[in-house]
């Protein structure tokens, strides 16, 4: 399975591309998508999703695996963050591919084992998990890497519950 994970946001969207080959996680690509702020908001959010749109496509991507938007105390930060998340959405329903969110506790405790771990933490873990030669010099990166590696760990459980209840007696 070839996993796109995405930290968004308007000013920069951390993407990674993980694929899991013979039991291991790989990373097959990362970075972050940075819009300038002087642009209308209509063009950062094109930027994304063009680029996500192309990374999808390049990668052959499978699934596509986003942070929830977290409600911190800058609310105008808030609606710009769930404009590029819905843009990265979009970009995976035009492929016609599944969504899926998890939480930043859900994703620190795949990737470090406790919902409490540092982006420091993180950044290494994800160094280690996936092999890295080095660890990813942007947060938003590691971030979006640790995500995909989120959802590589959960979609086995997540497919045999869908599997246990598509089975079940109604």
């Amino acid at each position: 399975m070839i996993v796109l994970g995405i930290d968004p946001g308007l000013a920069s969207t951390g993407y990674g591309v993980v694929v899991r080959r013979g039991g291991r996680a790989l990373a097959l690509d990362g970075g972050v998508i940075e819009t300038s702020s002087g642009l209308p908001a209509e063009r950062r959010l094109e930027h994304i999703h063009a680029r996500l749109a192309a990374l999808l496509d390049e990668h052959g991507c499978e699934a596509v695996a986003l942070e929830q938007l977290y409600f911190g105390a800058n609310v105008r930060t808030a609606f710009a963050v769930g404009q590029a998340r819905g843009v990265c959405m979009l970009a995976a329903g035009q492929a016609g591919l599944p969504c899926f969110s998890y939480t930043p506790q859900q994703i620190k405790s795949a990737v470090c084992g406790s919902g409490r771990a540092s982006k420091d933490q993180v950044a290494r873990m994800v160094s280690a998990l996936l092999c890295l030669d080095e660890v990813p010099s942007a947060d938003h990166a590691s971030d979006a890497l640790a995500v995909a590696v989120c959802h590589l760990n959960a979609a086995p459980l997540a497919g045999a519950l869908a599997d246990a209840m598509a089975g079940a007696p109604r």
